[in-house]
């Protein structure tokens, strides 16, 4: 089934302890994009201004993603973010944060975009992120991702989406203000009594934690040894996980653990290369591979 996300799009400045990028391919909705499309047909709203490289639309078009909601705004910039790893390559500094386009965003789905079952919310204001809906009302799995920006200065505005999402994806540090509880357990299970049937807590290399009302399970990371850069992998994971629900057409608890794993291993072979030079070196069969040297790490 056709999977919408809708959410930033970007041109990243990274630097690492060993080696830098300027202006790749980034955002949101891109990293999510490109790895759900490994599972099915994905269809982008985002806006970009007149600077966006046309060579990055034709790259996700390959990928088999409509563009046709990417606006793209003449005598605007697109919006730019700078940011630097610590030597844990865990932790980041935000250097330069320009919104430009991107801070005026206020997305107009077309017409066969809205009857998409299989919604992603990206990083976003609430407020946007609430519009979206109001436009896809038949939507089946409407999933959000936040952070700690709307948690501090949204916060009205995200207690209001909570109650009309299925879920919601985020990091252990933005669960953790959230619910001002540092025990992730706990947090987990009182962000889902905010409204959303499920809970995806991100916790980096650790790998991540599922909660609803029946089920609570942490789905370890996938041992990469060769992290290059970070940037995007939350957003990976969740392309992948939202890719294979929309590719099955279900979110049965059997098939969200499996969606979890596609994600975690997405998000793996995402951090191996900067912006989407390793994932674009990848297909299908090379995530079976992996799946099934995961299943065998799993497996005692």
């Amino acid at each position: 089934m056709p999977l919408l996300v809708v959410g930033s799009v970007a041109l990243d400045s990274v630097e690492t302890p060993t080696d830098r990028r300027d202006d790749v391919l980034g955002g949101s909705a891109v990293y999510f994009a490109y790895a759900a499309s490994y599972f099915t047909s994905v269809r982008l709203v985002g806006v970009v201004g007149e600077d966006w490289p046309p060579e990055h639309t034709e790259l996700l078009q390959q990928r088999g993603i409509d563009t046709a909601g990417l606006q793209v705004v003449a005598g605007k910039k697109t919006f730019r973010w700078r940011g630097k790893y610590l030597p844990n390559m865990n932790d980041r500094e935000t250097l330069e944060v320009h919104l430009n386009v991107f801070g005026e965003f206020d997305p107009v789905l077309p017409e066969e975009f809205t009857r998409c079952q299989f919604l992603f919310l990206a990083n976003g204001s609430p407020v946007v992120q609430m519009k979206v809906l109001d436009q896809c009302p038949g939507a089946r799995l409407t999933v959000a991702d936040t952070m700690d920006l709307w948690i501090r200065e949204q916060h009205d505005g995200l207690m209001a989406l909570l109650k009309r999402v299925d879920g919601l994806v985020l990091n252990d540090a933005e669960a953790k203000l959230l619910t001002g509880d540092e025990n992730l357990v706990r947090a987990g299970h009182r962000i889902r009594e905010m409204g959303p049937r499920f809970v995806v807590i991100k916790k980096g290399e650790h790998g991540a934690m599922f909660f609803s009302e029946h089920e609570t399970y942490v789905m370890p990371a996938y041992p990469t040894e060769d992290v290059i850069d970070p940037t995007g992998a939350g957003d990976s994971f969740a392309g992948g996980m939202m890719g294979f629900l929309a590719e099955q057409g279900n979110f049965e608890p059997k098939t969200l653990k499996e969606a979890m794993a596609y994600g975690t291993l997405v998000a793996s072979f995402n951090v191996e290369d900067f912006s989407l030079d390793r994932m674009k070196k990848i297909e299908r069969a090379d995530l079976t591979r992996r799946m099934e040297e995961y299943r065998r790490m799993l497996s005692f």
